[in-house]
């Protein structure tokens, strides 16, 4: 007679409700990170899926306890991301259902962070049906607790900064170029333009690719609204990065560089001026990767409350 494999198997083992073994004390998270999700987002009346990566833990007050029950907050965190697109009531009920999910360990808090990058479609400066995609990497970090919800959100954009000082000095040598050249005198027009047709560029100021990163709170009913925050960034900076471009659009480019020579400084103070009317809690963190150095150079305006 064959017996069933059902019949002979015994009950798979439960390791975490056996007897505490270790030092019984309470532990401020416990969780995983790095978990990969796909995301729905709404912005500016149009969705986009988003891969994310995402970090979630709870507390783990009662010292009694082995462990947390991570299939529950990996479970929970898989509904949410497929039951509606993203936004701040969704982030706030689920970590409510973290919390409670974990009631028979103690827990209090749950915490989530969510990393991602939102994809934008961003035309050329001037050649007119020219354009290409632009990301911009983008991360929420939430937590629920007796004290309340909390909520941040953290995007980064890039742009060019030129050196003002370097261009000043690359004029300096255009200048004195040009004057041993002409001199003092009566200066014929067409030999000027053709002089600086040639020699122009025989100094060059230093650009570099840099990124200002905000973080700014949020409310459980504040919407995301991620591309008016990047307008404002981008606007108040002046060099957002291009994507195609064709000649017009980068000698475009040039010009706007020319016009809005900066130094980190200026580069932070100008976002901090544009979200001051809008958030006076915004943080401004921006980075100029420096061509003339080794290393970068860095500043930053306004705190989180």
């Amino acid at each position: 007679m064959t017996m069933k494999r059902d019949s002979i198997s015994s009950p798979l083992p439960d390791v975490a409700a056996g007897p505490h073994l270790g030092s019984p004390l309470p532990l401020e998270w416990v969780g995983m990170q790095g978990i990969a999700l796909s995301l729905w987002l709404e912005e500016g009346g149009q969705a986009q899926q988003v891969h994310a990566w995402a970090d979630v833990q709870v507390d783990l007050l009662d010292p009694t306890v082995k462990g947390i029950h991570m299939s529950r907050l990996y479970l929970l965190l898989d509904a949410f991301a497929a039951a509606q697109p993203l936004d701040a009531g969704a982030l706030a009920a689920v970590l409510r259902r973290m919390v409670d999910s974990h009631a028979d360990c103690g827990s209090t808090q749950a915490r989530l962070a969510l990393a991602f990058p939102v994809l934008r479609r961003q035309p050329a400066l001037l050649t007119a049906g020219l354009a290409g995609w632009k990301s911009y990497p983008v991360r929420l970090q939430a937590s629920c607790s007796p004290q309340g919800f909390t909520l941040s959100l953290t995007v980064e954009v890039g742009y060019s900064a030129t050196c003002p000082c370097s261009a000043a000095l690359a004029r300096q040598l255009l200048a004195d170029a040009f004057a041993a050249r002409f001199g003092a005198g009566e200066i014929d027009g067409a030999a000027a333009r053709a002089w600086l047709q040639e020699h122009a560029s025989l100094a060059t100021p230093h650009s570099q690719r840099s990124t200002a990163t905000v973080t700014v709170p949020l409310t459980q009913q504040a919407e995301l609204d991620l591309f008016p925050l990047i307008d404002l960034v981008e606007a108040a900076l002046a060099t957002p990065l291009q994507t195609a471009v064709k000649r017009a659009d980068e000698q475009a480019f040039a010009r706007l560089n020319g016009a809005n020579l900066m130094y980190v400084e200026d580069a932070a103070r100008r976002v901090q001026a544009a979200l001051a009317p809008y958030c006076a809690q915004a943080r401004v963190t921006v980075r100029h990767m420096e061509s003339l150095h080794p290393h970068d150079a860095v500043a930053q305006a306004g705190k989180l409350a």
